[in-house]
């Protein structure tokens, strides 16, 4: 039986992509049934639109307050009924009604060795703060920033001559490998969260 994946996208879409390219071999074992996204005419909707796979777009702005755009956004998801949500570069922080949702089967994946360097310049920060090794986390997302259950990490040496955009590229190369390879397998095996320990089958 094939998964079915719902994606969530903020800006270009490159691990949108990636998923979509794995997604064509039947023996991945997923599809993505949805794409989401929270603002209008980004790149990552036009990936999935060139793919044939259903969208929809819910701005913040167009709500009352941040829990009705949750809500909104748990039930255009449900509607889907997907097996794991993805969170693909999408720039929003998702609340209690969601989470509840999707208890363990919303991911996300952050260019940094968690807990080391959350929020938006992992890369930035890992350059600044001199570490000899970064790379990309894989977890599931709670109620915190980047403080999820970890399921996979890959390490990315930092080079005496990066700059944050050399860097950046080469975390993501590593990011999209690993997500790609353990979506695949969780869809494929099934996982288990219990507590901070995440096991994949």
């Amino acid at each position: 039986m094939t998964a079915r994946l719902a994606v969530l996208v903020s800006g270009s879409g490159t691990n949108l992509q990636a998923l979509l390219d794995a997604c064509a071999d039947p023996s991945y074992g997923a599809s993505v049934a949805v794409v989401g996204a929270d603002r209008d005419g980004i790149e990552g909707l036009a990936r999935a639109e060139r793919a044939g796979v259903p969208t929809f777009t819910l701005r913040v702005k167009d709500f009352a307050d941040r829990r009705d755009w949750d809500a909104a956004v748990t039930a255009e998801l449900v509607k889907h009924d997907p097996d794991l949500v993805i969170s693909a570069g999408f720039l929003r922080l998702v609340g209690e009604q969601f989470l509840a949702e999707f208890a363990g089967r919303y991911i996300n994946t952050h260019n940094s060795l968690l807990p080391a360097f959350p929020g938006i310049h992992g890369p930035r920060d890992a350059l600044e703060y001199g570490v000899k090794v970064t790379g990309a986390t894989l977890f599931v997302v709670d109620e915190g920033v980047d403080t999820g259950a970890i399921i996979a990490q890959v390490a990315v040496p930092v080079e005496d001559d990066d700059t944050v955009d050399t860097l950046t590229d080469r975390i993501k190369a590593a990011e999209q490998r690993q997500l790609v390879g353990y979506v695949g397998r969780m869809v494929r095996h099934g996982w288990t969260v219990n507590g901070r320990k995440v096991t994949v089958k």
